[in-house]
């Protein structure tokens, strides 16, 4: 029975899928507004029993099935400046296409607790996303981004993406990650336009 538990949710195949979140690895950084893509990632593995004990691919990533699709949940250690540098090495070595990789990430540009979703576009200034792009030579790739507002005008912006949000903004952030993870196992179960039909018309 041990066993069996053990290898319930491995798939025998190498992952067609991979989802990757964007943030920045340490203690430090676990509790920011910028680290919403990892706080994803941990709660899709939560869900769905896939351990992220594996370190390969300049990331901290895990193997599992998710709607029955073999997929790699994925943390770039690199910093988020050269997120693109793990998310070209993570394609390569699961031998797939860019849009075959769903990246989520924070967005100030929309209000705390939003979640939309894409099937390509640019950066919108968010400096994961342009060393993505410029890593893989494309926007063509869905992504979920997390709102989390613009920082007080007094405040600097690197300040405040890397700065704890408040308990009442951090209960907003975290119900935008259960939906932003929502968003991620319906990706692998319809087609983009359909997710993104369904998730942009809430919150």
């Amino acid at each position: 029975m041990r066993l069996l538990e053990k290898l319930k949710g491995k798939p025998s195949v190498s992952p067609t899928r991979l989802i990757l979140g964007l943030g920045n690895p340490g203690a430090q950084y676990a509790p920011t507004r910028h680290n919403v893509g990892f706080w994803t990632v941990d709660l899709l593995a939560e869900r769905h029993g896939i351990e992220l004990k594996t370190r390969r691919h300049s990331s901290k990533l895990g193997v599992g099935l998710i709607a029955g699709v073999p997929v790699a949940l994925a943390k770039p250690q690199t910093y988020m400046n050269l997120s693109g540098e793990a998310a070209r090495a993570l394609l390569q070595a699961y031998h797939l296409q860019p849009e075959q990789m769903l990246v989520i990430f924070d967005d100030i540009w929309l209000a705390p607790g939003v979640v939309r979703v894409r099937a390509k576009g640019s950066a919108g200034g968010h400096n994961g996303m342009k060393s993505i792009i410029n890593a893989l030579g494309t926007e063509a790739f869905p992504r979920v981004r997390i709102g989390i507002g613009q920082p007080p005008e007094a405040m600097d912006l690197a300040d405040y993406v890397l700065s704890p949000p408040p308990p009442d903004e951090r209960e907003l952030l975290l119900q935008a990650v259960q939906r932003a993870a929502d968003a991620c196992e319906a990706w692998l179960a319809e087609p983009i336009e359909q997710v993104m039909n369904r998730f942009n018309r809430e919150g």
